[in-house]
């Protein structure tokens, strides 16, 4: 039975997966390589489950508990007896193949391993981990608290146990379970990523400006967000990997990266996580940098 759930990156992904774990009743422990971002992990935690307490949708003694079940450890030793560990690092295949081979020999022989990743090859990682049956990619959605979906990917080798325990553990914290084949970018960034490229393309030849992109697909196709503005949010170098995975993975030109999206990630300007992207946010309200 699973109970104690390790995270590797307290990023924005890694903070939104602890905190719907927490409430769903697990024992969370959370490591990062940086100590100050695991420390602004747990003030970001506590800040959306305040705000899920102000609408209604957490009571305060259910914040307080959840709180208490999440945890930051220093480095991976300290989750050798989690019943399942999952990586939810930056989106960079090396890094990602360095982490689960520094973890396969640490964690207990029974631990499960899953992957947040949203666009590499499960297959290819479960391979460094030690214990490909016990592996698979479980995608959360961005902001995780909020969004109901999660991919569930099994890797060629993946045992069907594996998958159950993990496909219990997405319908116990409340959210929705889709089964994806391990193919580049899965099943949502397939779909997502290369319309965000076709926008940044859009204002590359000139066709419109960022505003007028972003409200013709708000108000023209009823997005909540336009691409322009999404791509900020997810964040530009996320978006620029996941179009390489699938330029590389399937070979076909209609997946090249925008050299747009290319020069925006070579400045840093990588979105609202730098305070500039196809916005700059350092003002009282978002201004189109084109």
């Amino acid at each position: 039975m699973i109970q104690n759930i390790g995270i590797i990156g307290a990023g924005q992904m890694g903070s939104g997966i602890a905190h719907v774990l927490a409430v769903g009743g697990y024992n969370v422990m959370l490591t990062d390589t940086s100590n100050a971002q695991m420390q602004k992990a747990m003030k970001v935690i506590e800040g959306n489950m305040s705000r899920q307490v102000g609408r209604g949708k957490l009571e305060e003694v259910e914040m307080a508990d959840s709180l208490s079940r999440i945890k930051t450890v220093a480095g991976l030793p300290e989750l050798a007896n989690a019943d399942l560990v999952i990586e939810a690092a930056s989106e960079d295949e090396e890094v990602k193949r360095q982490i689960l081979t520094d973890l396969g020999p640490i964690l207990k022989p029974e631990g499960l391993i899953a992957t947040n990743t949203s666009s590499i090859s499960i297959t290819r990682l479960a391979a460094v981990s030690g214990r490909p049956e016990k592996f698979m990619g479980m995608h959360f959605m961005n902001p995780v608290p909020m969004m109901e979906l999660v991919e569930l990917i099994r890797g060629i080798a993946t045992d069907a146990p594996t998958f159950e325990a993990m496909r219990e553990i997405v319908l116990k914290i409340g959210k929705v379970a889709t089964n994806a084949e391990d193919f580049p970018a899965f099943i949502v960034n397939r779909i997502l990523v290369p319309m965000i490229n076709e926008a940044v393309y859009t204002l590359y030849e000139g066709v419109g400006t960022v505003e007028g992109i972003d409200s013709a697909m708000r108000l023209g196709a009823n997005h909540r967000m336009g691409p322009l503005q999404l791509a900020d949010f997810i964040g530009l170098d996320t978006c620029l990997a996941i179009m390489q995975v699938l330029y590389e993975g399937l070979a076909d030109t209609k997946y090249r990266p925008c050299p747009l999206l290319v020069k925006y990630v070579e400045a840093g300007w990588l979105g609202r996580k730098t305070e500039r992207g196809f916005y700059d946010y350092q003002g009282d309200k978002p201004v189109p940098t084109r």
